[in-house]
């Protein structure tokens, strides 16, 4: 039978027009895609004998800083998942003890069995709220890594040389800089492409810095005597800011637990440009119709129509289509109409003296992160107290005071001076 599947893997399939939109599909907004000719073959068998192929996106559950950012490859696993193939969510429970130093200069401390077990539960809520977990194989590394044993793992690194593992990036730099790297270090892309032999993996799916590790996965599955898996990477998201790549510390991300109309907002405030960079890397919806779409706002439509599709489509996943069409109801009546938004925060700021400087008082309520950037609100005119709009950086509030206050478009909150 090994034999005999062997023979087929070597058959030329036909690639039918039904194939190439499968490809142009998966190949949308991704960073890298090894070999797109191999993969185009392996979905033409797969459509020619009914068997699905197997897709892994293997993930350490290690501390997650959880914003739409991270949802890209998850996205990508969706498409493949609705085109009909096995999606595999690997946790690695096993290989997050050893610690992943992709990227990294220094050794990465191992986590505890407490910690993976946490975070592993974060990871799969996560996933569950764009994959559908009831067609998804979720499994645990543990299951044949902790069976290998000492034998089992000096076979696996006689597999491999050590002068093929210091080509990696971030080991090669740290070896010229004559930086400790530690044994279980080396050990980490071994497992990780041992994975793939365990689960006979067609595609993985990874971020651009775990590219070399997946090339491991490829050549151990070579060496055990597999087809190689194919390779897809993909890019970080740009995020609120048009610049730098989506993330907390830089305040220019959307988390997947922020409210429905923070979340409507936020999405609205990007770029036109950058909105097509994000239907590609966070729609579901196909090719051709983000193509439509497109070709009708370069026609004269309104890029904001399709602005609101985006936001209402990303509202939709993390919380509900009712939500959705809540958020947008009330982006357009605090936008279009000016009016106040129902659920701003209520705020109470104290005052010293009996009363408190505006910059200091718009820092306190959370609106902005320092006084330096309120008063850069005030010098442009971004800053409303009950609609009236406020120049003054020496205005002082009274103790007792109870006002709306609103700081740029979206920030707004009751605030009551004490």
């Amino acid at each position: 039978m090994a034999e005999e599947k062997k023979e087929a893997a070597k058959q030329l399939y036909p690639v039918t027009d039904e194939i190439r939109e499968a490809m142009a599909l998966i190949r949308r907004g991704t960073d890298s895609f090894l070999i797109e000719s191999e993969f185009e073959q392996k979905l033409a068998r797969s459509k020619a004998t009914g068997e699905p192929l197997r897709c892994k996106l293997g993930l350490d559950p290690t501390a997650p800083d959880i914003h739409v950012g991270h949802t890209v490859v998850l996205n990508k696993l969706r498409q493949l998942q609705d085109l009909g193939h096995t999606v595999i969510f690997l946790v690695g429970d096993f290989t997050a003890a050893i610690g992943d130093p992709s990227g990294r200069n220094t050794t990465r401390p191992p986590l505890t069995r407490e910690q993976i077990e946490e975070n592993a539960q974060t990871y799969l809520n996560q996933a569950g709220l764009v994959l559908d977990l009831e067609r998804t194989e979720v499994r645990y590394n543990s299951e044949w890594c902790n069976g290998l044993g000492s034998v089992g793992m000096i076979q696996l690194a006689s597999r491999y040389t050590l002068a093929r593992l210091l080509e990696r990036d971030d080991f090669a730099k740290r070896f010229a800089a004559e930086l400790p790297i530690a044994m279980h270090e080396l050990l980490y892309p071994l497992m990780q492409g041992y994975d793939s032999v365990a689960l006979k993996a067609d595609l993985e799916l990874g971020g651009s810095d775990q590219r070399f590790n997946l090339l491991v996965g490829r050549e151990l599955q070579r060496q055990y005597g597999q087809e190689p898996q194919c390779i897809l990477t993909m890019p970080l998201l740009v995020g609120l800011d048009g610049v730098q790549k989506m993330s907390k510390s830089k305040k220019n991300y959307i988390g997947i637990t922020d409210a429905p109309n923070d979340m409507f907002g936020k999405v609205m405030s990007i770029s036109d440009d950058l909105m097509w960079n994000w239907f590609d890397l966070l729609s579901l919806r196909g090719n051709d119709e983000i193509a439509a779409l497109r070709k009708a706002c370069d026609e004269g439509r309104n890029p904001r129509d399709a602005k609101v599709m985006l936001a209402k489509e990303i509202v939709e996943r993390f919380h509900s289509k009712s939500a959705a069409d809540a958020a947008e109801a009330e982006f357009n009546n605090r936008f279009r109409q000016g009016a106040m938004p129902s659920d701003m925060p209520e705020v109470t700021v104290t005052s010293t003296d009996g009363h408190i400087g505006i910059g200091l008082l718009i820092k306190q309520t959370g609106l902005v992160p320092s006084t330096a950037e309120a008063n850069r609100n005030i010098d442009q005119g971004g800053v409303r107290i009950n609609g009236e709009q406020i120049r003054d950086r020496k205005l002082q509030i009274a103790q007792g005071e109870s006002f709306v206050l609103q700081v740029g478009k979206r920030k707004w909150a009751k605030v009551t001076v004490a």
